[in-house]
């Protein structure tokens, strides 16, 4: 087996496990640099020490932590099929450890601010309409961009305001839209009737995780707020908000989608770092 023929069997692999096509993609685009770096090896080869040279390029070459992990995990998963499929004797990946990552703090908005970022999409226009929706949904639900941009008309019961979102793995969740997001949504779904997705392009199709991308890119540019906001900055606005208004941290870990609470717990960092903020500032003794 090539190196290739060993990334198409690992990749056709993950297909049928129904993994997004965001996922496949990154995978298939760090697996080929990882062949690149090897000079595509014979995978019945791959030892720990060839996994360790491929580490020291990804450091010579200047990636970041966080992307050595990345790939460092998508190279474990593929000498774990590799090994499922016995041209493996070993797995070599169980041998390497993980780069140590400095966790960073969400950097999330303030109220006031994404008050003025939801204000932006004025009017009556398609566009408008649609932009508005999809900002007032990553707000109001603080859902990942994939799943926003999977949201098909059959995922949103107008009635109630709940809708289905599918997030990593394909696990479903239910979401709520406050007050403006519903009625945001309910203008939206009123552009494209003949339209199964929720966003559609001014064709009428799926809007594209990459076209949702620039809604918000756009939005952004023009409210003219100093920090970057992207679809995930909503999100980490979504939880930051919840928990600053006395959320419990397991609803917010259920409406984030998250399978461990440990994910969610970084978003009290943040919020115990405004409260001493605050206190350094109000308190005479402090």
């Amino acid at each position: 087996m090539t190196f290739e023929e060993a990334v198409d069997s690992f990749l056709e692999y993950l297909r049928r496990r129904n993994v997004s096509p965001e996922t496949l993609r990154a995978y298939s685009s760090d697996l080929a640099g990882m062949g690149e770096a090897l000079s595509r090896p014979d995978p019945a080869s791959f030892d720990p020490l060839s996994l360790r040279r491929y580490l020291a390029r990804l450091r010579d070459d200047g990636f970041q932590k966080s992307s050595i992990a990345r790939k460092l995990a998508c190279a474990r998963s593929l000498c774990r099929h590799l090994h499922r499929l016995g041209i493996l004797q070993e797995n070599p990946g169980r041998a390497l450890r993980t780069p140590r990552l400095e966790r960073r703090l969400p950097k999330a908005l303030s109220e006031a601010e994404v008050e003025s970022f939801l204000a932006g999409p004025q009017g009556d226009s398609k566009p408008a309409r649609r932009d508005r929706a999809i900002l007032e949904t990553f707000y109001s639900t603080g859902c990942r961009i994939a799943e926003l941009a999977a949201l098909s008309r059959a995922d949103i019961d107008a009635g109630s305001g709940v809708i289905r979102l599918r997030g990593k793995g394909r696990k479903e969740r239910l979401a709520v839209l406050g007050g403006p997001a519903l009625a945001a949504v309910r203008s939206a779904l009123e552009c494209w009737p003949g339209s199964e997705a929720a966003f559609a392009n001014k064709g009428g199709r799926r809007l594209s995780i990459r076209g949702v991308r620039r809604v918000v890119e756009k939005w952004w540019k023009r409210a003219g707020l100093s920090k970057r906001v992207t679809p995930h900055t909503f999100r980490h606005s979504f939880a930051t908000h919840m928990l600053d208004r006395g959320a419990d941290l397991r609803s917010v870990q259920e409406l984030l989608g998250h399978a461990n609470i440990q994910t969610t717990q970084i978003y009290t960092q943040v919020t115990t770092a405004k409260m001493k903020e605050v206190y350094g500032k109000a308190h005479p003794r402090a």
